[in-house]
Formats: C-alpha cells, sequence, structure tokens
C-alpha cells in the first residue's frame, strides 16, 4: 500500500487560484523555453517536474488489471464563481459537494479544463478533459478526470463558457448564475484509478487520480470557445514507472 502524506498548504491554494500566496512564482507554461521538458529546471520547487516517479497524466490505455471499486461523486449546485489563471479556466465550487472513492470522502474544491485532453488512451488524446479537483480532511488530495468527445451541446457547461474571462482574472462570482458540476458528469462513473501528482507545476505528488472510463460530451464550437481562451494546455503523458492502473468494472 502507498502511503500518501497531506500535501502542503501553498499547494492547495495554488489550486484554488492560480498562484501561491504572498510570492511571485516562476513562470512557466506549455511551450517555448518555459514548457513542460524545463518545468522541473525553473525553480527548486518544481524539481518533482523533472524528478518525479508518481508524475501525471498518463496513457489510460496501461491499464491490465481490473478492480471491483465504485466512486461516488455528490456534487451540488451553488453560485457560479470563474476564474482565468493565465493556464486554464477555472469554476470555484462552493462548499456541499462531495466525492467518495472507497472509504475516504473529498470536497470538491474546484473543475477546471485542459484542451486538448492531458489524458490519452493508448496514445490518443481527447479534445478536452475537465479536472474535478478535491482534498480530504488531511489535505490529501483526488482528481477526477472526465474526457470530452463531440456531440451533443453541453447546458452546463455552456454556463461556463459565456462567463468564461478571456484574460487572466481573480475569481469573480456571476450575478444570479448557479452552476451544477454534477451536469459535467457522465452517467456511468467507473473510472480508472492510479497514483499521480498535480499535472502543472509545483508537480506535487500523492494525488490519488480517477479518470472516467465513460465519455461526456460538448459541441465541437463549445470545445474551441475553451480553446480559444486556453489555448493548448496540456501537459505531455509522463512514464508509469511500475505504478498499478485499475480498471474499475461498469
Amino acid at each position: 500500500m502507498i502511503r500518501r502524506r497531506p500535501l502542503a498548504l501553498a499547494p492547495l491554494a495554488l489550486l484554488l487560484t492560480g498562484n501561491a500566496p504572498g510570492h511571485d512564482k516562476p513562470h512557466w507554461s506549455y511551450g517555448g523555453e518555459a514548457g513542460p521538458e524545463k518545468w522541473g529546471e525553473l525553480s527548486h520547487e518544481f524539481e518533482l517536474c523533472k524528478s518525479g516517479h508518481m508524475q501525471s497524466p498518463i496513457d489510460l490505455g496501461a491499464a491490465d488489471i481490473m478492480g471491483n471499486f465504485a466512486i461516488k461523486a455528490v456534487y451540488k449546485p451553488g453560485p457560479l464563481t470563474l476564474l482565468n489563471n493565465g493556464h486554464t479556466v477555472q469554476a470555484v465550487i462552493s462548499p456541499g459537494s462531495l466525492l467518495t472513492s472507497g472509504i475516504a470522502r473529498y470536497k470538491l474544491l474546484q473543475v477546471h479544463f485542459h484542451t486538448p485532453s492531458e489524458e490519452v488512451l493508448y496514445g490518443l488524446p481527447y479534445p478536452m478533459v475537465a479536472h474535478f479537483v478535491h482534498v480530504d480532511h488531511a489535505g490529501n488530495l483526488a482528481v477526477l478526470g472526465v474526457l470530452f468527445e463531440e456531440g451533443a451541446h453541453n447546458a452546463e457547461l455552456e454556463k461556463l463558457i459565456r462567463a468564461a474571462p478571456a484574460h487572466e482574472s481573480e475569481a469573480e462570482t456571476v450575478k444570479g448564475a448557479t452552476f451544477d458540476p454534477g451536469k459535467l458528469l457522465p452517467a456511468n462513473l467507473a473510472v480508472y484509478r492510479y497514483e499521480g501528482s498535480l499535472t502543472t507545476p509545483p508537480c506535487t505528488e500523492g494525488v490519488r487520480w480517477h479518470v472516467a472510463r465513460h465519455r461526456a460530451t460538448a459541441s465541437a464550437a463549445q470545445i474551441a470557445a475553451l480553446h480559444a481562451i486556453m489555448g493548448d494546455n496540456a501537459r505531455p503523458i509522463q512514464p508509469l514507472h511500475g505504478r498499478l492502473l485499475v480498471a474499475g468494472v461498469d
């Protein structure tokens, strides 16, 4: 069994705001001299991006074990609060939404997006992924990833797109608007599960990852609208390094 240490408070603040409080973070990006291949060299705080052996994202096609386990997401609607941290569009979730994985219970903090998907299946990405980020009482993180394929228009996602800041901005609540994160989930929450990391600097490890095996849908126009704001913001696939990747049964 892998023992996970509670994460430091700074990464938790980073997850909520996109910036660690009280100091200027090193500049990083998804391309060029500050791109993913260089993250581990930009700051000693980012060393795990280069040296870590439990990094995310991974190729989900590497799963060769089936497991009889289930997760449960009980998400509740609340005020629509959005920010653009310069790397992604993020909705900050009000208290009350929970993820249960085994005996662990996690509070939903935020959901953000990557275009194309960071996770791939047999080397192939999807056009978009949503990452639902959670924390338990001890500070341990769990992420639920939901891959999106082009298909039916997603009414709940449209709320985010219409209000999403086009440029870097602080969190702002949209007057009179509500958002239900549960409406971005597929009906079947069978998942892949593994131990990984944050997919952005500082690449902190000890994150319990769950990625839905079934897809959600969004229209081509909706995916394009988010991509127009965020650009290509997917970290390349990381080596598995012998980690256990389990596919939950439907």
